[in-house]
């Protein structure tokens, strides 16, 4: 995945804080969309391989499996918990009712867990690869 950011500052390691530029349907005019929940730009750490400065606009990328992952994770598991969680009760005879309320919990759980595990996940990582035009230094 292919993204552009501006470089905000350098750090040890040969890396840099970036902030992400909007690709979404706005094109990132937050201030003209009152819909935008998240008005500032999101912040990530990135590899500097070619050692940008701050004020420079760079095109960062990352491996697409992390974003996978993660709407796997958050949509697709829960999906398959709630629909498990009301069936299996249900064909086993219990009332729907009683089906529901497990559904939920089973949910909740599943919530619980995956908050857990993502403590001890990998996370995404960011490389500065292109330079798109050069900051005001």
């Amino acid at each position: 995945m292919t993204q552009e950011a501006v470089v905000l500052k350098n750090l040890p390691k040969a890396e840099a804080e970036v902030a992400v530029s909007r690709g979404t349907a706005c094109q990132g005019a937050c201030a003209s969309c009152s819909g935008c929940t998240m008005q500032k730009e999101p912040k990530v750490i990135a590899r500097n391989l070619i050692s940008a400065k701050p004020g420079d606009k760079v095109i960062i990328e990352s491996d697409s499996k992390y974003i996978y992952l993660a709407a796997i994770t958050a949509y697709i598991i829960p999906l398959v918990v709630l629909i498990l969680g009301f069936w299996i009760p249900y064909k086993l005879g219990l009332s729907e009712g009683a089906s529901i309320a497990i559904s939920f919990g089973a949910v909740c759980s599943c919530f619980l867990v995956i908050s857990l595990i993502k403590r001890d996940s990998p996370k995404a990582v960011h490389y500065i690869t292109k330079l798109r035009e050069k900051g005001d230094n």
